[in-house]
This record gives C-alpha cells, sequence and structure tokens, in this order.
C-alpha cells in the first residue's frame, strides 16, 4: 500500500499516521521529521530549513524532491510508505508520480483531513512537545497533568518556535494558495478520500478513514 495524507497545518497527519502505517504493514515518512532532525544536527543544510521554517515559509520543491526521492530508494520502504507533509504542490505530486511510474508503481490513496480554521489556530499555538519522549500535550485539548510537564517522564515541556499564531495564519495561507489544489489534484485521479479530523478521538477520525478505503477496494472488485 502506498498512501499520501494531507491536509492543513495541525490538522491530525501526524496522530493519523502511526494508525494507518500499523493497519497497512507500511513505513510512516515524515518530511517534517526530516527537515527536523537535519535542524537538530546543525548541519549546513539544518541551519537553512531552520530559517524557512521560521519564518512560516515552506521548503522549495527542488530541495524536498531530493531528501524525499532518496528516502523512497531504501530497502524499508519496498513493501509501501506513508506520506505525511508531501507533496504540497502540484509540482512535488507530479515528480512522486513519474518517479514512481518510472518504478512501475503507483499511489494507492491519497487522505486529506480538513477542519475549521480557528480549531487548526489553537492546536498549533496550544501545541507542546516532551524533548525527551516525544509526546504531544495541547493546552486547550490535551493538558498534561501538571502544567508544562510531560505525564510520561517529568520533563519540562517545550513550544516550537514557529507555534504562533502570525505564522499559523501566514501557513494557513500558503497551504490553501499551494498545497489545496492537490485535492482536485487526486480527486481526478480518482485516489482522494477525504475525512474531517476535528474529532475528540484520533480513532474516530481513522475508523473513518478506514471504511472508506474498504468501501473504494470493494467497488473496485
Amino acid at each position: 500500500m502506498r498512501l499520501i495524507i494531507t491536509g492543513p497545518p495541525a490538522a491530525g497527519k501526524g496522530s493519523i499516521a502511526p494508525f494507518l502505517a500499523k493497519e497497512y504493514g507500511i513505513l510512516p515518512i515524515s518530511t517534517g521529521q526530516m527537515f527536523r532532525e537535519e535542524i537538530k544536527k546543525q548541519t549546513p543544510l539544518g541551519l537553512k530549513l531552520k530559517v524557512i521554517l521560521d519564518r512560516g515559509e515552506l521548503v522549495s520543491d527542488n530541495l524536498t524532491n531530493q531528501m524525499v526521492e532518496a528516502r523512497l530508494k531504501k530497502e524499508d520502504v519496498k513493501n509501501g510508505f506513508l506520506l505525511d507533509g508531501y507533496p504540497r504542490s502540484i509540482n512535488q505530486a507530479e515528480f512522486l508520480d513519474k518517479f514512481l511510474a518510472e518504478r512501475n508503481e503507483k499511489l494507492d490513496y491519497v487522505i486529506s483531513l480538513y477542519l475549521e480554521e480557528e480549531i487548526i489556530i489553537k492546536r498549533i499555538v496550544g501545541r507542546r512537545i516532551c524533548p525527551k519522549c516525544g509526546k504531544l500535550y495541547n493546552i486547550y485539548f490535551t493538558k498534561p497533568k501538571f502544567d508544562e510537564v510531560c505525564d510520561l517522564d517529568g520533563t519540562a515541556l517545550i513550544k516550537r518556535s514557529d507555534d504562533t499564531e502570525q505564522i499559523a495564519r501566514q501557513r494557513i495561507k500558503i497551504y490553501e494558495k499551494q498545497t489545496a489544489p492537490l485535492i482536485e489534484y487526486y480527486k481526478q485521479k480518482g485516489i482522494l478520500i477525504s475525512s474531517y479530523s476535528g474529532h475528540k478521538k484520533v480513532e474516530d477520525t481513522f475508523d473513518l478513514i478506514k471504511k472508506q478505503v474498504i468501501a473504494d477496494d470493494h467497488n473496485k472488485i
């Protein structure tokens, strides 16, 4: 199974991805995580990426395509993958289509998440992360038991430098301009699955997605 999960920032892509990966036995690949790993290592590329992301801007198509192409050539994705955060533009989507076609492969489904803008803003501004274990919290929706401290290991939570309302609204505008057109692009290919992601439980969103996949697979028989 080869999947893409897309949607506006903080739509829940990273939360749904592990459920999809486990269900279909495929590897989740997050371009955002790839970027953050480069930034953490403070490589020349990482320093460049930090400036771009701190401004709320998107990394160039050329650079992102190169990183994704190199990742998809590795042996651990031969049985499938779930791309999270890529493609983010029509140019990236066309690059991916060409890359897969050259390998006699194709996408099975593109899962598009959506929810209200004000919920997106709260998810971004209220997001907190444990730097030790990586657990995510939100001061509006999923508070830790004690303020700003991880429930699992007691580590002080941190807030990403780009998790501000100004940058959040800028990222939403960029999404609407550059990434939202992918919805129609993949709808025309007949592989788009859309799902509301504002449910309180991630499992509810996942169940709705799974039902749509099962129904579509049945219709193709």
